[in-house]
This record gives C-alpha cells, sequence and structure tokens, in this order.
C-alpha cells in the first residue's frame, strides 16, 4: 500500500468519526446548520472511499486491454463524485429552507459546539495531510480531496457561529442561513472537481505555463537539434502526456539523433514524475550548412506552442 492509499484511508476514517458525532449531536439539536455539516462529513467518507479505490486502479500496470494504463479511473472517479455532491449539496439547502419556513424548533446543547469544534481541528489536521501527499505525488483524487476538506473548514466556522448566534438570540435564522452557507460551499466545490475530472476526460491540454517550460526546455538543446514542431500534450488522471517532432542535423548519425531525444526526455521528465513523452525524429529540412548552434536551419526553426483559443 503506497503513501496515497494511507492518506486516503486516513481520511475515510477520521471523516466516518465526525460524521457520527455531528448526526448524534444534530439529532438531539434538531440543529440543520450540525446535520448538514453531519450530512457533509459523510459526503467525505464516501469521496476518500471512491478516491482509495480509484487510486488503487489508477496504480495497476496496464494490460493487454487498457495499454495506457488505469489513470482515467481518477477523472472517472472525480466526475461521479461531484454529480453526487451537487444533489446532496442542493438538498442541504432545500431542507434548511423547508425547515425554516415550518418554524420548527432548534434546541442547541453543549454538545453541538463541542462536536463542531472538533470537526473544525480534524478538519485542519486532515486538509494538512492530504494536501502535503499530493503534493508529493501529484495525485488528482487526493488534491480534490484536499479541496473538499479545506471547504469544511468554512462549513464548521459556520455551523459554530450559527449555534452561538441562535443559542443567544434565540433565532433559528442563523441556523437557516449558515446551513445554506455550507450548502453553496458544496456546490461550489463539486463544481471545481467536475470540472477537472470533465477536462481530465476530455484530454484538456496540461497548463500553457508548463508547455512553456516545455518550449524552453527542447530549444536549449545542443547540437545535433536542430527545431522541433506538432506540440500536443493532454492529462489523463495523474498522468501527463507529451508528443511532438523533434528535428535532428541530417548529417548526425541514429546514435547521435536517439540520444537526443533521450535527452530531452529526461528533462522533461525532471518537469512532472509521471510524464509519459513520445517523440518523433526529423531530419534537418534543406541543405546542412553547419553542425553547431550556428545552423541556419536552426535560427530560422520556431517553436510550435498551439495558441489558446
Amino acid at each position: 500500500m503506497d503513501i496515497r492509499q494511507k492518506a486516503s484511508l486516513f481520511a475515510i476514517a477520521a471523516a466516518t468519526v465526525l460524521a457520527a458525532s455531528k448526526f448524534f449531536a444534530g439529532a438531539v439539536s434538531g440543529s440543520m446548520a450540525v446535520t448538514s455539516s453531519g450530512l457533509d462529513s459523510l459526503l467525505d467518507v464516501f469521496m476518500s472511499g471512491i478516491n482509495f479505490l480509484a487510486i488503487k486502479k489508477a496504480a495497476e500496470p496496464a494490460d493487454e486491454i487498457h495499454q495506457y494504463g488505469h489513470y482515467k479511473i481518477e477523472d472517472l472517479a472525480a466526475v461521479g463524485q461531484s454529480l453526487v455532491i451537487i444533489f446532496s449539496g442542493s438538498t442541504i439547502i432545500y431542507k434548511a429552507v423547508r425547515k425554516f419556513l415550518g418554524n420548527e424548533a432548534i434546541v442547541y446543547t453543549g454538545l453541538d459546539l463541542g462536536v463542531m469544534v472538533l470537526s473544525l481541528v480534524f478538519s485542519v489536521v486532515i486538509s494538512r495531510v492530504l494536501t502535503n501527499v499530493a503534493r508529493r505525488t501529484d495525485s488528482k483524487p487526493l488534491r480534490a480531496d484536499a479541496l473538499h476538506y479545506t471547504s469544511d473548514l468554512y462549513s464548521n466556522f459556520g455551523a459554530i457561529a450559527a449555534i452561538c448566534l441562535s443559542y443567544y438570540t434565540g433565532r433559528i435564522l442563523f441556523d437557516l442561513l449558515f446551513a445554506v452557507i455550507v450548502g453553496l460551499i458544496i456546490l461550489l466545490s463539486a463544481g471545481r472537481i467536475l470540472w477537472e475530472g470533465y477536462s481530465g476526460l476530455m484530454d484538456t491540454r496540461i497548463p500553457v505555463d508548463v508547455e512553456k517550460e516545455i518550449d524552453r526546455v527542447i530549444t536549449v538543446m545542443p547540437y545535433p537539434y536542430a527545431g522541433y514542431h506538432k506540440l500536443r500534450t493532454r492529462i489523463s488522471g495523474s498522468k501527463w502526456y507529451a508528443d511532438f517532432h523533434l528535428l535532428a542535423c541530417r548529417k548526425a548519425n541514429i546514435d547521435e539523433a536517439h540520444h537526443l531525444s533521450q535527452k530531452v526526455e529526461g528533462e522533461l521528465n525532471k518537469m512532472h514524475r509521471s510524464f509519459d513523452v513520445t517523440i518523433h525524429i526529423e531530419p534537418c529540412p534543406g541543405e546542412c550548412e553547419l553542425t553547431d548552434e550556428t545552423c541556419s536551419v536552426r535560427k530560422k526553426e520556431t517553436s510550435r506552442l498551439l495558441p489558446v483559443k
């Protein structure tokens, strides 16, 4: 079991404890702010569980049927989670409004505040653990999970504020207000996760600033480099792909051209721990005049970054 799976299991265990405690406290007091926060924690359990399965599946090597690996399972998981979360966030808002219009009573206890303070501490710890592991492994599921737990910080602050204000003022309007805020935070987080998953499924290009860095890495290559074109990039789960045509001096031999492509690939792999690079070698067009950086063809060759529309 790698560090990503361990981090995901840690998040599942912590979120399960929080969800159970919040639902119990919300059932006792009738607070929608606490109950909605409990539902948010239950969604955390669901998300982290799906992420764990997706990370485990994506780590499997390519096979005869899936020759490019299983990385897109991460994007599928992100899309599926986001749709469920959008539905749940909408349900929170609907139930909070219905409870307010029905003028249902809320009886706060010290348990509500204690549970929410505990939840706040847990959310900070979980978010930092997931963020650190996601940064080290460049895992999209863990990055999405960390984002959701970070949003929990705001919902927990809101629930604590709702409990205090409603308790001291005797008005349940604050409970409604912060329950709706929690629902909107959930919808916003789900929208970002949905977009990331959709982008991966649609083979969206890697960030433009990274493509510019690729351009910089390639264009400083020494002889027999003579230029490049037809650069294409895409993202699939936590995997990055790039392919392009690399021009080599036509007087270079096969070994020199191959060594050049290996050097380029090695430099690009330093940029991302999971970079799949495919390079097609082509001879430099035109008659070769010199065999160094003063090559007239190389001077004229420009980078071939695709424009952003």
